[in-house]
C-alpha cells in the first residue's frame, strides 16, 4: 500500500520511518517532509503546503494512495480531513468538528465539564479587564492560556499578579494571533505532566504507552515553554492502575461526549495529564493529533504494525484487533534546537555528524531540516533534530541518545543535558 503523510516535523519523520519498516508499505510520500524524509528509501517529499488541500487530494487520487495521515493540528483544525474524505480518500485524523478539542481550549474545557472528566477549575474571558479581576480574586500562581492553536507556546504559568497581567495583555494584543481572541485562566496544578496518546475509531479507544515530555527550554524545567525539548516512554509514574482509570474516566468519557455531539472522531486523542503527588490526576488539555516529541519515543517501542492500527481506526474496526503489542525496554529522545529558540533563530546552518550518531546506535528523526541547493543538510526550524535511543532501561536509552547528539554539530546547536532526569535518578 502507498501512504501519504502530511507534515514536516520529527513526528512525521517518525511516522514515515515506522511505516517503512513494514513489508505492506510500498511507498510513503510526505507533504512537504524534511531533510530526513527526503533521504529514506521508498520515501519522497512533495513540494506542497500542508494547507494545499486540492493539491494533496489530486496527488493522492492520481497516485493510488491508500491512506492519508495528518500530522499537524493546524490542517486538522482547518478541515483537511473533511475535504479529503469528500474526495473519497481514507484519512487518519479527526474531522474539523472533532479537532476543536485542540483548536479551542474553551470548547474543550466545556466538553470536559459536561462529560465529568477531571480537569482544572477554569474561566474563559474575552476582555482583559475582567480576566485581570478574576486573577486578583483567585490569587497566584495561576495559568493563563491563549484559547486557540499557538504551536505549544500559548500557556503561561504566572507566579505573580504582574506576570499574569502581562500574559493576559500579550495574548489579547495578538502575540499568538487569532489564538488570542479568548483567554482561558486555570488553577495552577502541581505535579508531573504525562502525555497519554490514544487511537480511536470513534467507538473503541486504545491508549498507547504513556510518555513524559520536557516542555521548558532550560534544564531543571526552567525558562520559556517550547514545543518540547525531549521525552521518554513508558512513563513510570503512569502506573497500570492509573492508566486503567484514565481509560474509563478520561478516554472513554471523551469519546462518548464527542459522539453525543454528533462528532465521528477517528484518529489520535491525546490527553495531557497532571499527576499530583498523591497519585490523583486531572486533564490539562486535549490534542487532536500525535504528540511531538512523544511520537518519537512511542513508535520505536511499537510491535504491532502501525498501518494495521491506523487503517482499523479509519475503517471503524479497532475493536476487532488484538491488544496493541509493545517491545520491552525504554526509549528517550533529546531535541537539538537552533540557538535562540523558542524566540528568534537563524536558519540555513549546515548540519554534520548524523551518520556518526546513527553509527553509535541512535536513531535521528529530523524536525526542522532541509536539503539546500547544494544538497547539504541545513537547519530549517527551531527544533532541528530528535536524537533517539532505545535500551533495556532508561539509563541505556538516555545514554544512547546523548552519545548520538554529542556527535552532531551545527552553528548555535542547543539541547538540554537533563532529559529523563526523573527516571534516571530513580533508577
Amino acid at each position: 500500500m502507498k501512504v501519504l503523510v502530511v507534515g514536516n516535523g520529527g513526528r512525521e519523520h517518525a511516522l514515515a520511518w515506522k511505516l517503512l519498516q513494514s513489508k505492506q508499505i510500498e511507498q510513503v510520500a510526505c507533504v512537504p517532509g524534511n531533510g530526513g524524509t527526503a533521504s529514506m528509501e521508498r520515501c519522497h517529499n512533495l513540494p506542497l503546503a500542508v494547507d494545499d488541500f486540492e493539491g494533496i487530494s489530486r496527488y493522492a487520487l492520481e497516485n493510488g494512495i491508500t491512506l492519508v495521515i495528518i500530522g499537524p493540528e493546524v490542517p486538522l483544525a482547518e478541515g483537511i480531513t473533511d475535504y479529503l474524505q469528500d474526495k473519497g480518500l481514507m484519512v487518519f485524523g479527526p474531522v474539523r468538528a472533532g479537532a476543536q478539542i485542540e483548536a479551542s481550549k474553551a470548547w474543550a474545557k466545556a466538553l470536559m465539564q459536561e462529560a465529568g472528566i477531571p480537569t482544572a477549575r477554569a474561566a474563559v474571558f474575552t476582555q482583559a479587564v475582567a480576566a485581570k479581576s478574576y486573577v486578583k480574586a483567585q490569587g497566584t500562581p495561576i495559568v493563563v492560556k491563549a484559547d486557540g492553536l499557538a504551536a505549544g507556546k500559548g500557556v503561561i504559568v504566572a507566579e505573580t499578579l504582574k506576570q499574569a497581567e502581562i500574559a493576559i495583555d500579550s495574548i489579547f494584543q495578538g502575540q499568538f494571533g487569532s489564538a488570542g481572541n479568548f483567554v482561558v485562566i486555570e488553577e495552577c496544578l502541581i505535579g508531573q505532566e504525562v502525555s497519554v496518546l490514544a487511537l480511536t475509531d470513534g467507538l473503541t479507544i486504545r491508549a498507547l504507552l504513556p510518555a513524559q515530555d520536557h516542555k521548558r527550554i532550560g534544564e531543571g524545567d526552567t525558562g520559556d515553554n517550547t514545543g518540547g525539548m525531549g521525552a521518554y516512554a513508558p512513563a513510570p509514574i503512569a502506573t497500570s492502575e492509573l492508566m486503567a482509570r484514565v481509560q474509563t474516566e478520561v478516554l472513554e468519557k471523551a469519546i462518548a461526549a464527542l459522539k453525543s455531539k454528533g462528532i465521528d472522531y477517528r484518529g489520535v486523542l491525546y490527553a495531557g495529564l497532571m499527576i499530583a503527588p498523591n497519585g490523583d490526576f486531572k486533564v490539562l488539555e486535549f490534542n487532536c493529533r500525535f504528540g511531538d516529541p512523544e511520537t518519537q519515543v512511542i513508535l520505536p517501542l511499537l510491535a504491532t504494525p502501525l498501518e494495521d492500527l491506523l487503517l482499523a481506526c479509519v475503517q471503524q474496526r479497532l475493536g476487532e484487533l488484538p491488544p496493541i503489542a509493545w517491545q520491552e525496554g525504554a526509549c528517550a529522545t533529546v531535541v537539538a534546537a537552533s540557538g535562540g529558540y523558542p524566540g528568534a533563530y537563524e536558519k540555513g546552518k549546515v548540519i554534520t555528524g548524523i551518520s556518526e550518531a546513527e553509527a553509535a546506535g541512535a536513531t535521528v528523526f529530523h524536525a526542522g531540516t532541509k536539503l539546500n541547493q547544494q544538497q547539504q543538510l541545513v537547519t530549517d526550524g527551531g527544533r532541528v533534530l530528535n536524537v533517539t535511543g532505545v535500551g533495556k532501561n532508561f539509563e541505556q536509552a538516555i545514554a544512547q541518545a546523548y552519545t548520538g547528539i554529542k556527535a552532531i554539530q551545527f552553528e548555535g546547536i542547543y539541547y538540554r543535558g537533563d532529559i529523563g532526569y526523573r527516571v534516571v535518578n530513580k533508577e
